[in-house]
């Protein structure tokens, strides 16, 4: 397995609060509810479904992952792992998890980082809803 690398595009939203201590949470639902502390991007251009065979493969594998989160010249990183029980069948959202739970939306698992983690300058950036948020996600 080579290095496998695949990104995901998103927008900001105005009521993205990234307090949630041990997930975070990409959607392709465009809008964000009170409850919803977890999601740092919404309008995602893919799901866990969407995602290629090959980063699936790889992350079943149980290798490691390095997700950047990158919006408006602010970045952030975060590393976790895959898991054999990765479903990844979720058609709208990635989690990315602490923990090691896992359902058709974990993305990863044992991640250093939750949506609380990330640095505060990154937050403020991830309220503007015209502003794209890249995330990467990288195996090697």
């Amino acid at each position: 397995m080579g290095k496998i690398i695949e990104v995901i595009r998103a927008k900001g939203h105005l009521q993205i609060t990234a307090r949630h201590p041990t997930t975070l949470m990409i959607t392709k639902d465009e809008e964000v509810g009170p409850k919803g502390d977890c999601i740092v991007g919404v309008a995602a251009n893919k799901g866990a479904a969407g995602l290629s065979g090959e980063l699936k493969s790889a992350l079943r594998s149980g290798a490691a992952v390095n997700i950047t989160i990158e919006v408006g010249g602010e970045r952030d990183g975060i590393h976790a792992c895959g898991h054999p029980s990765l479903t990844l069948i979720h058609p709208k959202d990635l989690v990315i998890r602490k923990s090691r739970f896992t359902c058709g939306r974990t993305l990863a698992v044992g991640a250093d980082k939750a949506a609380a983690d990330l640095s505060k300058a990154l937050v403020a950036k991830l309220r503007d809803p015209s502003i794209e948020v890249k995330v990467t996600i990288k195996v090697e």
